[in-house]
């Protein structure tokens, strides 16, 4: 997907490119390039390793509030904002005034996100109730890995790819009368290809839907709508909500995925 996606991008840049009159070139005095708070790669190699430990780690579970939680997500998600503050009380604000840098797009992803978990709670909780539930007609036409990948990416456009992608992952375990322990204790054995072969097959749809379709539109992941933010703050023009679908996710994004459900479907 990404070759694909990297080849299309740069053909069309390249012809962009060529269209652009050329720059009149300034003759001035040439500065040694160099980067100025390098040592914030220190914190960014923090945020990964915090990252690893949480998928290697195994340390139980607590609940707050009623949500159960990974010890070791909880761990992680600590970690990764004191690589966070370090780096903020660290850096220069010199630093971030050269690169124009504001708290904005953060803000205005992070008021965008909280009105959508808000208002998709009704929404999941439908999704969840399965054959039950308001949306039994939907639930009960995907039987396919081919139709859990258009309608988990298909959500997972609009909604956060998380839960799109866990409330089809219990969709599936009900289809076929299996529990969550029974296949996490597969996973761990290695042989879940052998043990419950169809519901591997289920589980490739939606992981690829879930994850490959929320580059559909500017909600579809939090850091799409950050880039749109950022980049018009830096006064470039950014297509509109259904402009960037239009002209974007529909000639280019949409064949892309019909190919990556040939291949791996």
């Amino acid at each position: 997907t990404a070759a694909i996606l990297l080849v299309i991008f740069y053909i069309w840049d390249t012809i962009l490119y060529k269209k652009e009159k050329p720059a009149v070139q300034i003759v001035t005095e040439k500065v040694p390039l160099k980067i100025e708070g390098a040592f914030n790669f220190v914190f960014l190699l923090g945020v990964v390793a915090g990252v690893l430990f949480s998928g290697i780690a195994h340390l139980g579970e607590v609940t707050v509030l009623g949500v159960h939680m990974h010890i070791q997500s909880i761990i992680r998600d600590v970690w990764i904002i004191g690589m966070g503050l370090l780096s903020l009380k660290m850096t220069s604000k010199v630093i971030r005034e050269e690169n124009e840098f504001s708290w904005f797009p953060i803000l205005e992803v992070a008021y965008l996100f909280a009105g959508i978990f808000m208002t998709i709670i009704p929404a999941l909780a439908i999704l969840k109730a399965g054959e039950h539930g308001a949306m039994a007609s939907l639930v009960q036409a995907v039987q396919t890995p081919a139709q859990f990948y258009w309608v988990t990416g298909s959500l997972s456009s609009f909604l956060d790819n998380a839960p799109t992608y866990l409330t089809f992952f219990n969709t599936a375990l009900g289809k076929l009368g299996l529990t969550e322990p029974a296949v996490r204790a597969a996973f761990a054995s290695g042989q879940i290809s052998t043990m419950y072969p169809e519901f591997e097959k289920l589980l490739v749809g939606i992981s690829l839907g879930a994850v490959f379709m929320g580059a559909n539109t500017y909600i579809g992941n939090a850091p799409n709508f950050m880039v749109k933010a950022i980049a018009e703050e830096s006064g470039i023009s950014m297509p509109s909500f259904f402009g960037y679908m239009i002209k974007y996710s529909l000639p280019i994004l949409i064949p892309v995925f019909v190919i990556v459900m040939y291949l791996f479907l």
